[in-house]
């Protein structure tokens, strides 16, 4: 339904008189995909590297590296599991608000961006204090040992403290790229960076607080983004800032909808992890079980260096594809979606040869222990040896997801999910503990070739969806200029 006259007017002069750093339906789209999707990749490289900068000064912690290393290890896909509430949310919102712009309906777009604020407090929240209070039995759960417990339950604890400046800083920063700000969403993200490389060595070592220090610096890194974000969201300079009011089940409903299939996709990959780590623990038994658990964290920083980017690129250029899917431009989609694959099969062609050649001098980094770091070199080469194909299963997935498509990308997510529990404990169960690398080659060779026939089939159904959209900037010039004529008319 067009909106009352006065508003569309309004939602006219408001875009008039805002300076976007991209104009998602009308900039050259290879100019386009590359001013959003290269600094949200940077963004995220910048992301995962002060998370494995973590990593590093703890596995360096004289004495008790190896084992600090190891529990830290164990709490990195929890912790990112939590955080993965924030892409549910984020992402979830993010391209319901990119296609409300598309059609000129900045009102429902506002109403998006107050329900996606209010429900991010709210789930930090009761996550904050669900995990303080099971946080023993699922590190134990999912890969801790005896040994290793003490430093995973200091690191752990005084994480989940600043879980409310996490959810905000990532869940809100989607708000900030999908309206064409690439760069203050790489700011952001930067800025948390920056501060958390700076102030572990200060806490870990000059303050001699160990595991417990690293997780200090990252909470007061992500205050620091958090504050930044949410600083720009309330400013005047953004279409669509944050407001109070307006909250509707509905709209929340279809957010946590939307954002179902990259929640399940970040959440299922930390439990993929999380049963890697403890596979490893089963398998590899009291002599080697921890070793390999620490081989398996190198390994792991290793492909967040691959994935994180690459999501970056194929979440963030989804505000392209859902804006344009809003404005009824399946030329643009389409056009969009080429350059965005070339740009994620370039990175993992790289990153592949990476992995397969260059991968010693990482392993390096993390422990001085040469027979953990061996272990990491061959975990890495085997996870990326289906890694080019993996390009297809982000742009494709993600593309759906951009384009409120959940029917498609969810299923498709779930698949290759399935595919990696199946190989992970049938693997190790004939051909010993480090078989259960091989998970990952698994699921990154066959889920793919399932993707691109879907999307191929699809392919003419999404091109006429999009096209049945029409931009109610269309209706607004129409309900501004039909009173005109008229007026025009009897005059004459």
């Amino acid at each position: 339904m067009p909106a009352p006259r006065e508003d569309l007017e309004k939602v006219c002069g408001e875009a008039k008189n805002v300076k976007l750093e991209n104009d998602l339906g009308r900039d050259p789209i290879r100019k386009l995909v590359l001013n959003i999707a290269i600094p949200s990749m940077l963004a995220q490289f910048v992301s995962v590297l002060y998370s494995i900068v973590d990593r590093i000064y703890i596995g360096n912690i004289p004495e008790i590296g190896n084992l600090a290393l190891a529990g830290a290890g164990v709490c990195g896909p929890v912790v990112t599991m939590i955080g993965s509430v924030a892409f549910l949310v984020g992402v979830g919102g993010s391209p319901l608000m990119s296609i409300r712009m598309g059609e000129g309906n900045l009102a429902q777009a506002r109403k998006i961006l107050a329900n996606c604020f209010l429900l991010l407090n709210v789930l930090a929240v009761l996550l904050m204090a669900g995990a303080l209070l099971t946080r023993r039995p699922l590190l134990l759960l999912f890969g801790a040992s005896e040994t290793t417990l003490p430093y995973a339950l200091d690191y752990y604890t005084y994480y989940l403290f600043g879980t409310v400046f996490a959810l905000l800083a990532n869940g809100m920063n989607q708000f900030v790229i999908c309206q064409g700000f690439a760069k203050k969403g790489m700011q952001s993200v930067m800025l948390g960076a920056v501060l958390n490389i700076a102030l572990d060595p200060v806490f870990i070592f000059w303050l001699n607080m160990g595991v417990r220090g690293a997780a200090i610096a990252t909470v007061i890194s992500q205050l620091g983004s958090c504050l930044f974000v949410l600083h720009f969201l309330f400013g005047p300079v953004p279409q669509v800032r944050i407001t109070f009011g307006g909250y509707s089940r509905k709209i929340i409903s279809r957010v946590l909808l939307t954002g179902l299939a990259p929640f399940l996709i970040i959440a299922l990959d930390n439990v993929m992890i999380i049963a890697l780590n403890a596979v490893l623990q089963n398998y590899g038994g009291p002599e080697q079980g921890d070793m390999l658990v620490a081989a398996a964290t190198i390994a792991q920083s290793f492909m967040l260096i691959i994935t994180m980017p690459m999501a970056g690129i194929t979440g963030s250029t989804g505000s392209i594809l859902g804006y344009n899917f809003g404005a009824g431009r399946p030329d643009r989609i389409l056009e969009a979606q080429k350059y965005i694959l070339a740009l994620c099969l370039a990175f993992t062609t790289v990153l592949f040869l990476v992995g397969q050649f260059l991968c010693a001098p990482f392993t390096h980094i993390f422990t001085p222990d040469l027979q953990v770091s061996a272990l990491a070199v061959q975990a890495i080469k085997i996870c990326t040896i289906g890694l080019i194909p993996l390009a297809f299963q982000y742009t494709l997935i993600d593309g759906f997801t951009g384009m409120g498509m959940m029917q498609w990308s969810l299923p498709l997510s779930l698949l290759r999910k399935g595919v990696y529990f199946t190989a992970l404990f049938l693997l190790p169960a004939v051909f010993g503990a480090t078989a259960a690398f091989f998970a990952e080659t698994v699921s990154d060779l066959f889920p793919p070739l399932v993707t691109m026939v879907v999307y191929w089939k699809r392919r003419n159904w999404i091109i006429q969806e999009a096209a049945s959209h029409r931009r109610l900037e269309s209706d607004a010039q129409t309900a501004v200029q039909q009173p005109a004529a008229l007026g025009q008319a009897q005059a004459i």
